[in-house]
Order: structure tokens, then C-alpha cells, then sequence
């Protein structure tokens, strides 16, 4: 049985004209969502989890809010792909659980394809949380949906 944590940065403020997509920070309000769910993952995280994040700003802002320390993975980038969302929490595979702090489209794309084995464009909302089991069930692998979480429920 291992998780996939998906977690969506918080809401960040609208690029400015000339800024890098890449230095857009969090908004005070996504500060506060980033703070209401890491207080509500703390409660929940096994302590070998391992949190990987998108080297985008807001996404570290995200991931700070945790207070744990974290991988920072390129391919977790804005534009990343399915694939490289789960070559990089070793998914199915890995060994501990697995918090990606990243983006949409990409992390609904994740959810749908593991869930509903198709690319569906489905949106976690900003700062959501889903969280996903894979888990072995008679000798069959099956992906469970143990909780979605938005910290505007929090």
C-alpha cells in the first residue's frame, strides 16, 4: 500500500507584465489557505514521507508552510506531464508515501489517470489536497481516492 499526495499550491497572485511565471508568489490569502492545509496535513503525514516540489515560488511558498524540509524536482515545473509527475514519486512503486506540491492542469490529469485510467481535465482547486492509495486487492492493483480536501473546508 503506498500514497500519492497531490497537493495544489496555494493561490498565487497574477503574473505581471515582464515577470517570469516562475516568481509569481502567494497572495495573503494563499498564505493562509498554504498554512489552514499544512496544519491539516501535519496532523496527518507518516514521517517518511517524502514531499517533492515544483521549483516554482508558490509551490515553495506552498511547501513552506509544512515546516518540514523538501526535494525541489524541475520536472515539477508549471508545464510538467503525467509521466514525469509519477517518474518522480517513483508511483506505484515507492516505498514511503508521496506529497508533490505542484500545478494544474498537470496534478488533475494525475488524478483522473490514475482514477479513471484516461487524461480527463480535472481541476483540484487551489491549495487542494487529493489524496490517493494504491493498494493491492487479490492479487489486483487498485487506486483508492482516501480523501479530497480543500482548505476553504478547514
Amino acid at each position: 500500500m503506498t500514497d500519492l499526495i497531490l497537493w495544489r499550491h496555494a493561490e498565487a497572485h497574477m503574473a505581471r507584465e515582464g515577470q517570469d511565471d516562475l516568481e509569481r508568489a502567494l497572495t495573503p490569502k494563499g498564505e493562509r489557505q498554504a498554512q489552514r492545509m499544512a496544519e491539516w496535513l501535519n496532523q496527518r503525514l507518516a514521517h517518511s514521507t517524502r514531499i517533492l516540489v515544483s521549483p516554482a515560488l508558490r509551490a515553495q511558498q506552498t511547501a513552506k508552510a509544512l515546516g518540514k524540509s523538501f526535494k525541489t524536482v524541475a520536472a515539477l515545473a508549471p508545464d510538467a506531464n503525467v509521466e514525469a509527475v509519477l517518474k518522480a514519486a517513483r508511483w506505484p512503486d515507492a516505498a514511503e508515501p508521496v506529497l508533490v506540491i505542484g500545478h494544474q492542469p498537470t496534478l488533475g490529469l494525475v488524478a483522473a489517470q490514475l482514477l479513471a485510467d484516461q487524461p480527463l481535465p480535472w481541476t483540484l482547486k487551489k491549495g487542494a489536497v487529493w489524496w490517493l492509495r494504491n493498494r493491492d486487492r487479490e492479487g489486483s492493483s487498485q487506486v483508492v481516492l482516501q480523501a479530497v480536501q480543500s482548505p476553504d473546508c478547514l
